[in-house]
């Protein structure tokens, strides 16, 4: 089995309201060094939806597209042993160190589990250290490949809604 190091850093500022925390950056992700760089994957269709704005065009107006709306990025896990891109294949996750995160941008009210992956790991290392700082919502993967709750990309929008209510 393979090491792997998250080698993306969060994408949040002093504005942040949302922080969405994925597991690990699968394969092309990490490849790109970018969140959700595979095209297959539905975040960045789905945040067109609930922001009602189109996808900007390059990376670096995503992220910038993001903040603007005080949205951030980071992972739940820093490294891990994993073969493929499958959440399912992590073995010996180390966390990212939200703690550190957290009292640099205190104005992050609410954290957003993107899968259930993301959401176990978090609470494992970090359960009860934010419960009165922060709310938590567990959402939908974005992946493309089907889960246990296997959801259309239109049940996914739905759900997904609720992060910016």
């Amino acid at each position: 089995m393979a090491k792997i190091n998250n080698v993306l850093a969060p994408v949040i500022d002093e504005q942040t309201k949302v922080l969405i925390v994925g597991s690990m950056p699968g394969k092309i992700s990490l490849e790109k060094q970018q969140y959700y760089g595979n095209e297959r994957n539905h975040f960045w269709g789905i945040m067109s939806h609930i922001l009602q704005q189109d996808i900007p065009s390059t990376y670096d107006e995503k992220i910038a597209w993001l903040l603007d709306n005080r949205i951030g990025l980071w992972d739940a896990i820093a490294s891990c042993e994993r073969v493929g891109s499958l959440d399912s294949a992590i073995k010996q996750e180390v966390p990212n160190d939200f703690e550190k995160l957290l009292v640099r941008y205190p104005n992050v009210e609410r954290i957003v589990f993107n899968g259930g992956k993301a959401e176990r790991v978090f609470l494992k290392y970090f359960k009860h250290t934010f419960s009165e700082q922060v709310s938590y919502m567990l959402m939908p993967s974005t992946s493309p490949v089907p889960g246990k709750n296997v959801k259309s990309f239109e049940e996914k929008v739905i759900c997904w809604q609720q992060i910016i209510q």
